[in-house]
């Protein structure tokens, strides 16, 4: 029936890659279906996944995108993604790394259409980049789900819906979980699954909305094939013990560059992360947010 024994520890499918194994397993078609209906609001009959290959499970995986690329029956193109891990932005708390990201995926997945045969562009297929994020995005809204489009600047009236960005928060689900599961929608269900199924505290009631919905059980016998694949649990710890290690080097960096205060300090901060995390001198600089006009200084002393 796919529910999750109380005492099964359960790998969480807020984890970017036990998302997309989830959603592209060859008997999930019907889970992904019902996933993208609740998030698009109309029904889908059918669903193509254009990127079901895995990363290889080594350390490379973390920089190789783990999204879900779907198209449905009347072309409308649909990219799944799980924002897993806090990424890298400026302390100004406003998220623009993260909403950068997905307004370059989506114009990307959008404007890839005419080379493959569209040729008038009031027939584009819509395009919607979806978030599932672990984290708040927008701490002043409310809602867990905020869906963006093209729209005047003043009145608000749009311009297309031919794009969209979503993103679902999983951290504002506290007055979902309140809610009788008979009175949860289907986006809150899932939402809640993909929040909650590995932790034990939860697990009645993730029972609960996984009893409720026949896809929400294949989804639920899914995880626990996953949870209980012992390549999968290990390529989990690996993966987790990698973006721990990357965070700590990352501080310890960025501590010895503000300590020091020259640009030997930087230099040798840029050196650290190149030999701990077997980085480039630019993935390095990029994640020290180096300015770009300082780049060519440090090069140089570095190749020195």
């Amino acid at each position: 029936m796919g529910l999750l024994p109380m005492d099964l520890d359960i790998l969480p499918p807020s984890d970017d890659r036990v998302f997309k194994l989830i959603l592209t397993s060859p008997d999930a078609k019907p889970v992904l279906i019902d996933l993208i209906s609740s998030i698009i609001k109309r029904p889908v009959v059918d669903v193509e996944v254009r990127n079901s290959e895995i990363p290889p499970s080594d350390t490379q995986e973390k920089a190789e995108r783990l999204d879900v690329n779907c198209r449905i029956v009347d072309g409308s193109q649909i990219d799944l993604e799980m924002q897993a891990s806090r990424i890298q932005e400026d302390s100004d708390g406003k998220h623009q790394n993260l909403k950068g990201k997905s307004i370059y995926y989506l114009c990307d997945l959008h404007s890839s259409q005419p080379s493959k045969g569209v040729r008038r562009y009031d027939r584009l297929a819509r395009t919607y980049q979806v978030t599932f994020c672990s984290y708040t995005v927008f701490p002043e809204r409310t809602q867990y789900v905020n869906s963006f489009s093209l729209r005047h600047d003043e009145d608000n009236e749009l311009l297309s819906d031919a794009i969209h960005v979503v993103y679902v928060e999983l951290s504002k689900l506290q007055a979902i979980m309140e809610k009788s599961v008979n009175d949860m929608t289907d986006l809150e269900k899932w939402a809640v699954f993909f929040q909650y199924a590995s932790e034990p505290n939860y697990r009645e009631t993730v029972n609960e909305v996984i009893a409720s919905k026949e896809v929400l059980q294949m989804a639920g016998n899914l995880l626990m094939s996953i949870s209980q694949d012992e390549r999968e649990r290990a390529v989990f710890r690996s993966r987790r013990m990698y973006q721990t290690d990357m965070q700590s080097n990352l501080a310890t960096a960025e501590d010895r560059g503000r300590a020091e205060g020259r640009a030997e300090g930087m230099a040798a901060s840029i050196q650290s992360l190149m030999d701990t995390m077997g980085w480039t001198i630019e993935q390095a600089m990029a994640a020290l947010k180096v300015p770009e006009a300082d780049r060519p200084k440090y090069t140089k002393l570095l190749n020195n």
